[in-house]
């Protein structure tokens, strides 16, 4: 099997199991199964870096910080962001650690990297905000939330509503200097959450913006900037779909990247969902000469190398 320089975007039920407590500990357990198949790629030979989402757990922070203002000041939504970097890093790399050393492997260093990365100011991203975070809740607490909190709310895949924030495009990785220097030796965790959106002031400073960047578009720009052959995009199910959940559906398995495109513009992928996906798949796949990109379950990681098994997009 050809071994690949892979950057893994690891999506939320790698983080989260669907219908248990979201707690620590829950994570904790969710976090150390999907490092047994991140494990299996690095067992094999490929060379692998991983970007994670933070959706649900940055709301979370935001609303713990929010619920204590009247003891502590409530924090600011970028240090909301580097904090869930932080945690959900530390379980990364302490559940790969373990997973590595379970094959003898646990000489490769695994490091969470607090990331940040610099997006444009006048996106019009930050007039249209559509990323949810946060928890879902019903129609009336989301009424609630936007008249007393100001929150824009929006009904998220009809599981219910949730909080949406601007979703600017991410420009540079402001850390790559770091990545670069320790890829040949390292696996690293880092663009957490799509990474910790910041803006260049007119003195050349950065700060930090209320954003969330989409973790599938900063896996994407990560690999191309350390020059990886294989984006890897682990979700909840095997393949991309056209006609997801009707009885016309079916699985796509290998598109070019104007064939996947066509099927983009039809609206068969949802927004907030497989449609970034895609997106991130296509610009990565054209964005040079033998560049290829998969999106497929974490549970069928390492088939997908051996067996071709997922939604492989690859330019024509």
């Amino acid at each position: 099997m050809q071994h690949h320089k892979i950057v893994v975007a690891l999506g939320g039920n790698a983080l989260e199991e669907r219908g248990t407590e979201p707690t620590a500990e829950n994570q904790w357990k969710t976090v150390r199964r999907a490092a047994e198949h991140l494990a299996e790629l690095s067992q094999a030979g490929h060379e692998i870096a991983i970007v994670h989402g933070n959706g649900p757990q940055v709301g979370r922070i935001l609303l713990a910080s929010e619920a204590a203002a009247d003891i502590t000041p409530p924090l600011p939504f970028d240090v909301c962001g580097a904090m869930s970097q932080g945690y959900i890093g530390y379980h990364i790399q302490r559940a790969m650690k373990e997973a590595l050393l379970a094959r003898e492997l646990g000489r490769i260093p695994v490091v969470s990297l607090v990331t940040q990365v610099l997006v444009d100011e006048a996106d019009p991203a930050f007039q249209n905000p559509e990323k949810p975070i946060g928890a879902f809740c019903s129609r009336e607490e989301a009424e609630r939330l936007s008249r007393e909190k100001g929150y824009v709310m929006r009904e998220d895949a009809g599981r219910g509503y949730r909080r949406v924030v601007p979703s600017p495009r991410p420009q540079m990785i402001v850390e790559f200097e770091t990545l670069r220097r320790l890829w040949d030796s390292t696996i690293v965790v880092l663009c957490g959450g799509g990474g910790i959106p910041v803006v260049k002031s007119t003195d050349g400073h950065l700060r930090g913006v209320a954003a969330v960047i989409d973790k599938d578009l900063a896996a994407g720009l990560t690999a191309r900037s350390i020059g990886a052959d294989l984006l890897m995009i682990l979700t909840e199910v095997e393949y991309a779909a056209a006609y997801f959940g009707t009885p016309k559906q079916m699985n796509l398995t290998h598109l070019t990247t104007a064939e996947a495109r066509h099927y983009l513009e039809e609206g068969h992928f949802a927004a907030g969902s497989m449609k970034p996906k895609v997106e991130a798949a296509i610009e990565f796949a054209e964005s040079a000469p033998g560049r290829q990109s998969v999106i497929t379950s974490l549970e069928n990681a390492g088939r997908a190398l051996r067996e071709r098994t997922g939604t492989w997009i690859m330019n024509a």
